[in-house]
């Protein structure tokens, strides 16, 4: 696991930049942390670091946007999810097989159905307003990438 603390909005674009830019395709990003936590700048920053030009939001009644053309990124809200019939109805196994990489908001309410080789990102507030503690673990995350 990897523990950064940043210190603002745009050094933890500067985190996000840094791990998107490592990501091939099929890759499946959870998110763990409450409201206003960052999830969707981090997911701005993953666009950006894949290369991909998009204006990211918060997937809230979208349930999933679509970012990029050859390279793909969906990004998932899943807060309102608390069932598996909810799940199936948004089509998150079939984006599975799609070789595109799923960021995956309140990833709490489907941990039982993420894939095995998931990357777990944990966002908490840090010191102040504006600084945030990412806790980093799975495939991709290498200690000596993020100093």
């Amino acid at each position: 696991m990897v523990i950064v603390e940043t210190s603002s909005y745009e050094e933890t674009i500067e985190y996000a930049k840094k791990l998107g830019s490592v990501l091939k395709g099929g890759e499946v990003i959870a998110y763990f942390g409450g409201l206003g936590m960052g999830k969707t700048t981090f997911t701005s920053g993953l666009c950006e670091g894949m290369g991909i030009k998009a204006e990211v939001s918060s997937p809230t009644f979208a349930l999933v946007n679509e970012y990029g053309n050859s390279k793909k990124l969906y990004h998932f809200d899943m807060y309102r999810i608390s069932s598996f019939d909810d799940l199936c109805s948004t089509g998150f196994f079939d984006y599975l097989d799609t070789n595109a990489v799923l960021a995956i908001e309140w990833s709490e309410n489907i941990e039982n159905a993420l894939p095995e080789n998931y990357i777990r990102i944990e966002i908490e507030h840090g010191k102040t307003d504006e600084s945030r503690i990412l806790k980093m673990s799975g495939d991709k995350i290498y200690e000596d990438s993020w100093s």
